[in-house]
């Protein structure tokens, strides 16, 4: 299997190197030159495997590089006991044709576990086989999720380090202390006064400074990424769809060969693009549903064919996805495009240079044949919290009813009642207060940890142990900086 660089289709790297990496040198993003074939014979073949067989049947084809057996060890670490469900990402019956895909019953509660507790083994592996026993310094931006998973993930492993940023106003209370808190040797957490968008573009030139890259290497060092650029952080999010299926199947819920619909939360634009990717590779999906919040630049985008950032950024209450440049989307250009290297490339300049670009309208076509684009406003996020545990009982967080409200939307507008996969990404005790106002339709009262009391009081749904015990430990980073002080900070903070 051979990855390029959505930018320079002359690049050609194995599967070890592209994880090593991160990102190419020259900016893009690693791909694979073709995927996988999965055929209905591989689905049924799936059928009786639990999530950890599945994963290594799916994973073996993308890591050409590894063997099975260290494919299978990885794989063994990453899905053990720190899970409080053994299916991994089970299924929730909701409605008759929804199914929430609960993707959160990791050490950190958010769906990043799934490939973050995952990548440490690939990566360091990797490093092994490619990089020449470098040390692996690990820089991250996050807008919530990603950096406790990629904090927990790779706490203490030897030979790396993990060095992350986060907006200190765009995150919740419950995801900075599990952030600020976080134990390990090799971790250091850092505030900016500034949004994701500010956070994810400084770190993406880090990467790709070759006097930072040059004093790193005088070390016997290189960075590589935990964010969902890094090709090891996107194809395990593959894997939970392809499973889903074939839960879905053996429950007889649908029939082998039938179609699905996936309606997926995104702002970064990773999660939605693992669905493209298993659609792609012959698992019957027939519409991806991609749901946005009042940052709608994706909504807009698959609408009109202009993706346009020059907008107005808005915290929200669903602020992982509080997103205005969306990293992943590059991927799905370059395949949208015919692997058309030049036109992402001129694409990429333009929205960095003049904060816009617009596609052809074959690419457009293209585009909405495949996805539908909807957004969800924060009186409608709340009213949907409230009325699905009303109706159901049961407890979603923000960005998951971002998701529920738009594939509604889009039902009422299609008419289109295929049974839907819908990503489920956190637990809502990460985002206690939104939810306690959601449902009493008052501003939560007193601090993080009587939220949790109040909310578990109020629904009767236990609060997870990783949430619970925070108010035990010990903030011990309380570092910030300015957005433009990123660079300088890094460089302090890594020693270089």
């Amino acid at each position: 299997m051979i990855y390029r660089s959505t930018r320079d289709n002359s690049v050609a790297v194995g599967a070890a190197q592209a994880i090593a990496q991160g990102i190419s040198p020259d900016g893009g993003l690693y791909l694979p030159s073709q995927l996988p074939r999965l055929t209905l014979q591989d689905l049924e073949a799936m059928l009786d495997m639990d999530y950890r067989s599945r994963a290594c049947r799916i994973l073996e084809g993308f890591l050409s590089d590894f063997t099975p057996a260290e494919i299978r060890e990885s794989v063994e670490a990453a899905y053990g006991d720190q899970w409080d469900n053994p299916k991994i990402a089970p299924l929730a019956h909701l409605s008759p044709n929804a199914y929430m895909l609960e993707l959160w019953h990791g050490p950190t509660c958010a769906f990043k576990d799934v490939a973050l507790q995952l990548l440490p083994h690939l990566l360091t592996r990797a490093a092994h086989k490619t990089a020449g026993g470098k040390n692996i310094d690990i820089l991250v931006a996050t807008s919530g999720d990603t950096g406790k998973a990629a904090l927990e993930g790779f706490a203490d492993v030897p030979g790396t380090s993990i060095t992350v940023f986060y907006p200190e106003e765009g995150v919740s209370q419950i995801q900075k202390l599990q952030m600020t808190t976080q134990e390990g040797n090799n971790v250091q957490v850092c505030g900016v006064y500034g949004n994701f968008d500010d956070t994810q573009t400084a770190v993406k030139q880090i990467f790709t400074d070759p006097e930072l890259k040059e004093a790193l290497a005088a070390q016997n060092r290189m960075f590589s990424s935990a964010n969902s650029i890094n090709w090891g952080r996107l194809v395990p999010q593959i894997v939970y769809y392809i499973s889903a299926y074939c839960e879905l199947v053996a429950a007889e819920e649908i029939e082998l060969g039938g179609s699905i619909n996936i309606t997926v939360p995104t702002g970064n634009f990773g999660n939605i693009l693992a669905a493209y990717y298993a659609k792609e590779m012959g698992l019957p999906v027939n519409k991806l549903i991609c749901a946005s919040n009042l940052n709608k630049v994706l909504t807009d985008f698959i609408n009109t064919g202009v993706y346009d950032r020059r907008r107005e950024f808005i915290t929200t209450s669903s602020p992982s996805m509080d997103i205005l440049i969306s990293s992943n989307l590059e991927r799905l250009l370059h395949a949208l495009t015919g692997a058309d290297d030049a036109a992402v490339r001129s694409m990429m300049q333009q929205l960095s240079a003049q904060g816009f670009y617009e596609v052809p309208e074959s690419v457009k076509q293209a585009l909405q044949a495949q996805f539908f684009g909807g957004f969800c406003n924060e009186e409608d996020t709340a009213a949907t919290i409230r009325d699905t545990f009303q109706r159901y009982s049961y407890l979603m967080d923000t960005h998951t009813a971002v998701a529920y409200k738009v594939y509604r939307d889009y039902v009422a507008q299609t008419g289109d009642d295929t049974k839907t996969v819908i990503a489920s990404t956190a637990n809502p005790y990460k985002f206690a207060g939104s939810i306690l106002s959601a449902l009493t339709g008052k501003p939560a009262q007193g601090d993080e940890f009587a939220q949790l009391e109040e909310l578990e009081q109020l629904t009767g749904v236990p609060i997870p142990e990783p949430i619970r015990c925070l108010n035990r430990k010990s903030v011990r980073f309380t570092r910030t900086c300015k957005r433009e002080d990123i660079r300088a900070a890094a460089r302090e903070m890594l020693g270089i």
